[in-house]
């Protein structure tokens, strides 16, 4: 069972799971432009990723391509990258929050602790009712969890 946690009196997302999945294919599919795209965003919305410069300080840009069809470009950097441990980008544009998303590995496993940091508890609000950023982390926290899936059935 997830834990899913939206703490509107405070200003955090968090989203945390252990999956059936070695941390080195988790960190694959995490760092990888063309896994990256395969599942990242809520239900119905496609990725096209631009430009990943992955390491800290490095620009991610990308269009998020909604299922009305509106695009959304989103443009984030990199603020720290520790390989198989840690990844923190913030997001610039649309609306800002800071994600630290951490990896521990055991045996076959992989346990992410995805949270996404706002300015404040009001912003968060805001952008759950605006964007259903909400929603949205566990939609493509799920997304994440079937693409790796495929690898199993391989």
């Amino acid at each position: 069972m997830p834990n899913e946690k939206v703490n509107a009196t405070q200003r955090e997302l968090r989203f945390s799971r252990w999956l059936d999945a070695p941390i080195q294919l988790v960190w694959q599919v995490w760092t990888t432009p063309e896994h990256l795209q395969k599942w990242w965003g809520p239900e119905g919305f496609r990725a096209t990723i631009h430009r990943m410069d992955f390491k800290p300080g490095g620009e991610w840009d990308l269009t998020m391509h909604s299922p009305d069809g509106t695009d959304h470009e989103i443009r984030s950097v990199f603020r720290e990258i520790v390989k198989y441990k840690r990844i923190v980008y913030e997001q610039l544009v649309n609306f800002r929050y800071i994600a630290t998303i951490e990896f521990e590995g055991s045996k076959d496993k992989t346990h992410i602790e995805w949270v996404m940091l706002f300015e404040s508890s009001e912003y968060l609000i805001r952008t759950a009712r605006e964007f259903g950023v909400d929603t949205g982390l566990t939609q493509t926290a799920e997304k994440l969890i079937s693409y790796l899936l495929g690898f199993q059935q391989l």
